[in-house]
Formats: C-alpha cells, sequence, structure tokens
C-alpha cells in the first residue's frame, strides 16, 4: 500500500505502521499496544521509493529494540533490506528467539 516502510502484524492485524518517526519509534509503539508480544514486523522498500537516498537498512539495534517491545520475528525484503553487522544481527535474533525471515515480492 506504499504507506510506510516498517508494519507491525499480530495475527493479520495492523498494529503499528512506520512513519516519518522511523522503525525505532514504530517498534517501541508497537510494544506498548501489543503487551503480549509475539508480533511481527515487516521491513520492506516502498515501490517508488529512490534507494539510493532510503534504504530499508536492521541492525543490532533494531534487533535489541524488537526484542525490548516483545516482538517474535522480523519479515525482511531480500534483496532490498541492509543487514548491519549480519553476523551479529542472526546471533542476536537466534539468542532473543527472534526469526528472522527473508521475503522476495513478487
Amino acid at each position: 500500500m506504499d504507506i510506510g516502510q516498517s508494519i507491525a502484524v499480530l495475527d493479520r492485524d495492523v498494529i503499528a505502521v512506520e512513519a516519518l518517526e522511523g522503525t525505532n519509534a514504530m517498534i517501541e509503539r508497537a510494544g506498548r499496544l501489543c503487551r503480549v508480544g509475539g508480533w511481527t514486523m515487516i521491513k520492506v522498500a516502498n515501490t517508488e521509493q529512490d534507494m539510493r537516498v532510503d534504504v530499508p537498512t536492521i541492525g543490532i539495534h533494531t534487533i535489541e529494540e524488537l526484542h525490548a517491545a516483545g516482538a517474535g520475528c522480523i519479515v525482511l525484503e531480500a534483496g532490498k533490506t541492509i543487514i548491519l553487522e549480519k553476523p551479529k544481527v542472526l546471533e542476536l535474533a537466534d539468542r532473543y528467539r527472534i526469526a528472522v525471515v527473508g521475503y522476495e515480492k513478487t
């Protein structure tokens, strides 16, 4: 729907959408709104997005924020999302039991 790089969902219900405040603020808001935890963050590139200016990116801090907010999974657009310090991110996600899933748009 081209309304944000990230959304938070639980059981097919959208609980938060990333706006100008950025990913971390959306994660924090999702955690406040979904106290039961186990929600999923989905991060993709906007179809009209200039990839030279604003590339979807996650890193260690993102995983820390997801853990603090009770997320259980992060879905990333394969081939478009940059994972900073990828081995460390995946190790931390494993430690926190946060699934990291790649998704390719068709």
